[in-house]
């Protein structure tokens, strides 16, 4: 009888791929994908960090889980990622659930299968959270579920150390891969009819630095990306306004593959904060960046992360920020309440703000960025604008997909268009996405 498992993923692409490895480390193990959680041979919460919520979600999910233990004692529940990589989380999980039988963190993730055939063996727990990160592993199967995309980690780690993030603590150091193993991967992709290829990175504008060798840089990775035989489409993220260089800038110009848009997080628009948060640039060095993107190519889009409700954020602070976003006119932005993450310098910063003033501040933030969106928007109305398609929406009963800019678009179809590219005339804007007609 065929096993099966049931993934949860928590947070950001980056953990989206890390399920794709961990689903191809299960299917190489003959476990097959399972669309009900309740009928599971195996459930595995692949967990994140980087907001307290986003915690509390899996927390309360994982405590749900003892029911379907209790009927099936055979059950195995697995709990991974950044949350368990955090210190002495862990151990509060295994106090607080019993009945979760791996927890792994996000060091030793390519050794879930090991951690699986030791808990069947065994009968007993497995806890195996390594304080250090490892080697790059080259080999792990990845069984890819975001088709016509495809996931391409180029960096793992980080080494900012923002005052407010969790990163550097659960994913280690930057680490590149080598460019020939990154090429290879995307050349198979391509084989594979991968229509779309994203490069994944804390931080990918800084790939290479660790090698020392100025023939390994991002923008010469891209280039001979972008000059692998085939028709697909070629994107990025994220990048760190500080790692922003002209050759990168120049990289993108180098062919029509590489979309012409980039998500830039600034997180605030005040110099203090930013020197607050460590983020390394200023006000006026980010806005520099942003002249240089939209002079050296003139249809750019541009998508950015905000936080609102730092340590310390005035209100002439917040208003620094609405006067960026108005000026930069962002394509769309993330927006988020500042929130604590224990370890990290800012939760022990003085000035924290009031819950109030926050949800003020973000709801101001908001309304501003939808309005310059519906704008910008407003501007495709009557254009014809090539399309991937990449998923049916079942409630509006369209299909959907991205143009090059990452705006989202509807349209109808008789016929199945999952992973082509069609031209298709905007007839409908609205803040977020479009609704077209295919021509």
């Amino acid at each position: 009888m065929v096993k099966t498992y049931y993934i949860t993923t928590y947070g950001c692409q980056m953990n989206v791929h890390e399920s794709e490895k961990l689903a191809g480390i299960l299917s190489k193990k003959g476990y097959i994908a399972s669309e009900n959680i309740e009928t599971a041979d195996i459930i595995l919460f692949n967990t994140c960090a980087i907001r307290e919520n986003a915690e509390n979600h899996a927390f309360g999910n994982i405590g749900a889980l003892k029911k379907l233990k209790k009927n099936n004692k055979d059950l195995i529940i697995a709990v991974g990622g950044c949350m368990t990589q955090q210190t002495g989380v862990a151990e509060i999980l295994a106090k607080k659930f019993p009945f979760v039988d791996i927890i792994f963190g996000t060091h030793n993730l390519d050794d879930f299968g090991k951690m699986l055939d030791k808990k069947i063996s065994s009968k007993k727990r497995v806890v195996e959270v390594l304080e250090n990160e490892k080697q790059i592993c080259e080999d792990t199967p990845k069984f890819r579920t975001s088709y016509p995309n495809a996931w391409v980690n180029i960096t793992y780690g980080c080494n900012n150390f923002c005052t407010y993030c969790i990163v550097p603590y659960v994913r280690g150091r930057e680490r590149s891969r080598k460019m020939d193993d990154i090429l290879e991967e995307c050349r198979r992709i391509v084989e594979l009819g991968y229509k779309e290829i994203t490069l994944l990175g804390q931080n990918v504008n800084s790939y290479g630095l660790d090698f020392n060798d100025e023939n390994i840089t991002f923008p010469i990775l891209l280039k001979k990306i972008a000059d692998i035989k085939g028709d697909f489409r070629l994107r990025f993220m994220t990048n760190h306004p500080k790692d922003l260089s002209d050759e990168l800038i120049e990289a993108m110009l180098y062919s029509d593959k590489i979309c012409k848009y980039i998500h830039l997080p600034v997180q605030s628009g005040s110099t203090k904060i930013l020197e607050l948060m460590n983020r390394r640039y200023t006000r006026e060095n980010y806005l520099e960046k942003i002249k240089k993107l939209k002079e050296k190519i003139p249809n750019i889009s541009i998508t950015t992360d905000i936080m609102v409700g730092f340590p310390f954020e005035t209100e002439e602070d917040f208003l620094d920020t609405l006067n960026l976003v108005k000026t930069c006119r962002f394509n769309g932005a993330f927006t988020f309440v500042y929130s604590k993450r224990k370890g990290t310098i800012a939760e022990k910063m003085d000035g924290q703000i009031e819950e109030a003033v926050s949800k003020d501040r973000i709801q101001r933030l908001i309304d501003l960025q939808n309005q310059i969106a519906k704008e910008i928007s407003l501007e495709y109305k009557d254009k014809i604008v090539e399309v991937l398609c990449e998923d049916f929406d079942t409630k509006k009963e369209m299909y959907l997909g991205r143009d090059e800019f990452n705006r989202m678009c509807y349209f109808s179809s008789d016929e199945n268009l999952i992973g082509k590219f069609v031209n298709v005339k905007i007839t409908k804007t609205g803040g977020i996405s479009l609704v077209g007609e295919l021509v």
